[in-house]
């Protein structure tokens, strides 16, 4: 899959989400998911090789699914939920989706840091803060479709109900677990600005869409408001910076 037809296919899925609803819409987000999760990996094969390919599947995928088993069964790190039958298949009580899901952004999240600094613990911060930010706008966008549910839900973001902030703090904290893990299996991973454009360019559509789509299309302003403001610490800088090179 060469990464800007990838991408577009992408995008096109992304749009296709607020015409649909019901079944219809859930097969949308599995499908939408997996293209995601096939483009990040093949970028990172494509760029860095086998081995960081391995490395990002090893610790986003399945430390993904690690996460998600121990939350959903403890309610640790993010607080106690489950969930539904719509996302399809499960493993380890986890739908198979999920855990792809963290792949996806995760990789773009990387690829973003390391356009914005070459300090290892700085680039660490900033990829586990764009990865965990982009949940201001997942979480109420999927709990509005009851894809998953919170069983305890205070104290919630203003505006943004059925979702505890220990949820976004749980993400936080394992966002930047896993992006320390990465850097460990990747070491330097100097950005490749040209190789790199697809994922900075995933991760741009990522913020404005969901604002778009959360502010205009999806009956949820708070969490575009929300999402524009946390995401944005990664996104905007990062559109800076390429615009200004």
């Amino acid at each position: 899959m060469r990464p800007w037809f990838g991408l577009g296919a992408l995008v096109l899925a992304e749009i296709g989400y607020p015409l649909t609803d019901g079944r219809a819409r859930a097969v949308l987000v599995v499908a939408t998911v997996c293209l995601g999760y096939a483009l990040s990996v093949w970028h990172a094969y494509s760029t860095r090789g086998a081995r960081a390919a391995g490395a990002l599947v090893l610790v986003t995928t399945a430390g993904g699914l690690l996460v998600e088993a121990v939350g959903r069964s403890t309610g640790h790190p993010f607080g106690a939920y489950d969930y539904t039958g719509a996302l399809g298949p499960r493993l380890l009580g986890v739908p198979v989706v999920i855990p792809l899901a963290w792949t996806w952004m995760a990789w773009p999240a990387w690829v973003a840091a390391g356009r914005l600094t070459a300090r290892p613990l700085a680039r660490v911060g900033v990829a586990g803060l764009g990865l965990a930010a982009w949940d201001l706008f997942l979480d109420p966008q999927m709990v509005s479709q009851q894809y998953w549910l919170w069983h305890t839900t205070t104290p919630a973001l203003p505006g943004v109900p059925g979702i505890p902030l220990t949820n976004y703090l749980g993400w936080l904290g394992v966002a930047i677990a896993l992006m320390a893990l990465l850097r460990l299996a990747l070491g330097d991973d100097p950005a490749r600005p040209g190789a790199d454009a697809p994922m900075h360019a995933m991760y741009l559509w990522t913020y404005t869409s969901s604002i778009v789509a959360h502010g205009l299309f999806l009956g949820l302003p708070a969490s575009a408001a929300w999402g524009a403001v946390g995401m944005g610490l990664v996104a905007v800088p990062l559109a800076v910076r390429l615009w200004r090179s």
